[in-house]
């Protein structure tokens, strides 16, 4: 007797290292907004409620991925001087987040990395109380540097997305009708703006930045 037509069998499963590429496979190709647990699972072929057995909504499955990424960090020794070492863990955690901006976006609702890179949070406290803060100030410099870090991180991808678009800029407009007896210090940069914006400034602003924390210390 001929079986009846239709699925027979278990449902098509998947593991949490599959759910976590096809995710990654849609940040990098349509950005985080795309990225919805019913798109996840059809492009995985299976159905949503089978995703809920690995990941609780979105904001899980992006923290996953977060962790995950962060969990592949290679962990390069840090300089012994403390002020160095801060400087140092910072610019680890700059440059794996500005690989992944995307991801970095998911860490604007909070100021703390997953646990996988809760070292180099621990290296920049740790650096910061080697300078002489106390438990507090060192936690308030590493939130200020996070800030400072985060920022720059999502405001070069946004600005690198809005220029691989091709409509006028915002910015353009305004330094094209600039009235210079108003703006005279921005009128005599106006034409050099964009090429002076887009300078890698990061590590000399870091440790400006930085020593600017620390030398509070000493007052």
């Amino acid at each position: 007797m001929p079986r009846p037509a239709g699925r027979m069998g278990r449902p098509p499963s998947t593991s949490r290292e599959q759910i976590l590429e096809a995710a990654r496979a849609i940040l990098d190709r349509d950005g985080s907004e795309k990225l919805t647990i019913r798109r996840l699972a059809a492009e995985l072929g299976v159905g949503a409620t089978t995703l809920y057995h690995h990941v609780r909504d979105k904001d899980d499955l992006l923290v996953q991925l977060l962790e995950h990424y962060a969990g592949q960090l290679p962990r390069p020794g840090l300089p012994d001087d403390p002020r160095e070492r801060i400087v140092a863990a910072a610019i680890l955690m700059h440059d794996a987040l500005a690989a992944r901006p995307e991801l970095a976006e998911v860490l604007t609702a909070d100021d703390f990395l997953g646990e996988s890179a809760l070292w180099m949070v621990e290296e920049i406290v740790g650096g910061a109380r080697g300078c002489g803060c106390s438990p507090e100030r060192a936690v308030e410099l590493y939130r200020n540097v996070w800030y400072y870090t985060l920022g720059e991180i999502l405001v070069r991808a946004r600005a690198g997305r809005r220029a691989g678009e091709d409509r006028p800029r915002y910015r353009d407009q305004v330094f094209a009708a600039l009235d210079g007896a108003r703006f005279p210090n921005l009128a005599a940069v106006g034409d050099r703006w964009p090429e002076l914006a887009a300078r890698d400034t990061y590590r000399a602003g870091l440790r400006a930045f930085v020593d600017g924390l620390l030398a509070q210390e000493s007052r």
